[in-house]
């Protein structure tokens, strides 16, 4: 990047409108504080694909439970799954982890500084990797995300289709980072995306950037970016078993680490699939032996890319039956000490509404 004098006069109006309006978020620093990598790495990955509202209220929690990226690499994955219930994505979580210890044992408890370093972490990508880069060390990096997307491709009225717009708006955004205040500036692209760029009724009398917008002076904001056309989202299908014994506890096990909710803990089900399973289908599939009844309905979830459907057989171990070595069994009291995923979470309610009609 070059060295830019004067800065560009979308950089300076943004960064004087950041100067008045910028969000107060507990992972930001104020004026005159140096910004924590643990605290700038931990906000961003909690930040990939979930609102600030629901980061917010979970990130202090977080941070007063592991307030180093040492005590993080020091807990055990299971406690970093159940604490991340309700942020989704678990693979981050995973990832959370793994991170953490790369960072404790090949970089002695200290992020690196560099995007291209910075990138060799799990759960590390290119946008995760530019932000941290600019914010926490003040790295002339340009990160890019769906909200930079939107303001850029409106500010620059960028015709290609998304997702191959954004090799357009990165090298759109490059001339425009200032080498003095490239945290500020990411950090101002984002709260401009969120609360004045916003993907419906943008409030463009509000913003610094008016005056040289060219989708408002074509009075075509909301044709930007220009998207492909909605794909039709898949439909999956499964069966889980909600097997109790004599005692009142109900079977579980751990998702394999690889995959989708990897590492999670669920009721044992069956894979998903195109088609749904029959009751026989799914018994002979997990064999294992209970007196089984289809509890009627089924447990609806919506994942990024597909929808899941879960019909539940409900049954009770016979004496002395052998579980497979992967499941253990627990007290419904006891449900939430373990990192049941939403989903799942979704299964207890549902049996527990059927007990009680």
């Amino acid at each position: 990047m070059t060295r830019q004098d004067p800065l560009p006069p979308e950089t300076i109006s943004l960064l004087a409108w950041y100067d008045r309006h910028a969000r107060e978020l507990p992972w930001r620093m104020r004026d005159g504080e140096r910004p924590d990598p643990y605290r700038v790495w931990l906000s961003e990955i909690m930040l990939q694909q979930t609102t600030v509202a629901t980061v917010e209220k979970r990130f202090e929690r977080f941070l007063s439970r592991w307030p180093t990226v040492t005590d993080l690499a020091s807990a055990e994955l299971d406690d970093v799954l159940h604490e991340w219930q309700g942020l989704g994505y678990y693979a981050r979580a995973r990832n959370l982890h793994r991170c953490a210890v790369a960072v404790v044992e090949n970089w002695g408890g200290r992020f690196p500084d560099t995007e291209n370093a910075l990138l060799e972490l799990p759960g590390i990508g290119d946008y995760t990797s530019a932000a941290i880069a600019s914010i926490a060390f003040s790295r002339p990096s340009a990160p890019v995300d769906g909200n930079i997307i939107r303001v850029i491709s409106r500010l620059r009225a960028i015709e290609a289709k998304m997702p191959s717009n954004k090799r357009l708006v990165a090298e759109a955004v490059r001339p425009l980072v200032p080498r003095n205040r490239p945290g500020d500036f990411a950090q101002a692209m984002m709260d401009l995306g969120a609360t004045i760029c916003t993907p419906k009724n943008p409030a463009c009398s509000d913003c610094p950037w008016i005056g040289c917008c060219k989708a408002l002076q074509q009075n075509a904001v909301g044709r930007y970016p220009v998207k492909t056309g909605k794909r039709q989202r898949l439909k999956r299908f499964g069966t889980v078993l909600w097997l109790v014994d004599a005692m009142g506890r109900v079977a579980v096990r751990r998702r394999p680490e690889d995959g989708l909710l990897g590492g999670m803990i669920e009721f044992p089900s069956t894979a998903w699939r195109d088609t749904r399973w029959s009751g026989a289908e799914a018994v002979a599939e997990m064999a294992v032996e209970a007196e089984w009844a289809e509890l009627e309905g089924c447990v609806g979830h919506t994942f990024t890319h597909f929808h899941l459907e879960l019909d539940v057989l409900k049954g009770t171990a016979r004496p002395g039956a052998r579980l497979p070595d992967e499941w253990r069994l627990v007290l419904p009291g006891d449900f939430d000490k373990e990192a049941l995923p939403t989903v799942m979470k979704k299964v207890v309610r549902f049996v527990q509404a059927a007990q009680e009609s």
